[in-house]
């Protein structure tokens, strides 16, 4: 049983929920679905059981240190093991839209200053999970690009095992960005709880930078409020360029994944690798989205 949609018709089953009409709403990493009784459910890829788990422990915990988050659904014994996959039931949102940047240096600065308990059991930050794979599975790729790729990221990973000293260690978002800050009429809202993890703040607040340097889709003067705003400015930072360097990494192999199932896509991922060995001039560089 490897389709989502079969996948959340036995969990469904297992805790009494009516899946009837199931609604997809996105299929990327994980695939979610709208379900009647304004019910969001996610579910997985496979072996992601101890994650969907962690997101569950998050919400519950930022909800009760008074920061506004996704909901898992109250009342329900979750996740949800179906064969390799987990099925999680969240509380859909109100009416939204991509967050402010003085939205996102808000959020990130509470989040950041929170101290999570011993028993939220956070894992370490992992900026690299995944990133292997992505390249060994990638069939648009020729043996020298994926030595290259495979050796780009060897270098990151030794260059974050010693990262110069930054911010305290703490709570972060792992994938900070105005889709997973969101704002509704009763103000932001944290989403997307797969990459929350315990390491360097800097991670979330070059999520943002990048935006800025890398894309240039975040004007100087909104990159400028957002410093103010969250009071630093880690492009200053001696470990800025590897952690932007590993953000990038990440939004490539990603395009490079979704190529995978959607051949359309193969020409933007072919781009964002061609950017990043330098074949197309300096940053900023004009990366389109994939879903």
């Amino acid at each position: 049983m490897n389709e989502p949609a079969q996948v959340l018709e036995v969990a469904c089953h297992q805790l009494g929920l009516n899946c009837a009409p199931a609604e997809l709403i996105r299929a990327a990493e994980n695939t979610m679905y709208r379900l009647p009784g304004a019910i969001v459910a996610r579910v997985t890829r496979a072996g992601q059981f101890a994650t969907a788990g962690k997101e569950v422990r998050v919400s519950r915990w930022l909800r009760d240190e008074g920061v506004a988050v996704v909901e898992a659904v109250p009342g329900l014994a979750q996740p949800v093991r179906v064969g390799s996959r987990a099925v999680t039931f969240w509380r859909e949102l109100p009416e939204h839209h991509a967050g402010s940047i003085d939205q996102i240096a808000d959020v990130l600065h509470a989040l950041h200053r929170l101290t999570p308990p011993r028993e939220l059991n956070l894992p370490p930050l992992a900026p690299f999970v995944r990133l292997r794979e992505r390249i060994a599975e990638a069939a648009m790729l020729d043996g020298p690009e994926r030595s290259w790729l495979l050796e780009h990221l060897g270098r990151l990973e030794h260059d974050y095992a010693g990262l110069p000293c930054g911010m305290p260690f703490g709570a972060v978002h792992g994938d900070a960005w105005g889709g997973n800050i969101v704002a509704t009429v009763d103000g932001p809202v944290v989403l997307d709880l797969e990459r929350f993890a315990f390491g360097p703040p800097e991670w979330d607040l070059v999520s943002i930078a990048v935006d800025h340097v890398t894309f240039g889709t975040l004007p100087q003067a909104d990159w400028e409020r957002f410093c103010a705003r969250y009071g630093y400015d880690v492009i200053g930072w001696a470990g800025y360029e590897v952690l932007r360097d590993a953000r990038e990494l990440r939004k490539v192999t990603f395009a490079l994944q979704m190529a995978g199932q959607y051949p359309h896509l193969t020409e933007q991922a072919r781009y964002r690798l061609t950017c990043i060995q330098g074949r197309h001039g300096p940053r900023p560089w004009h990366w389109q989205a994939v879903p």
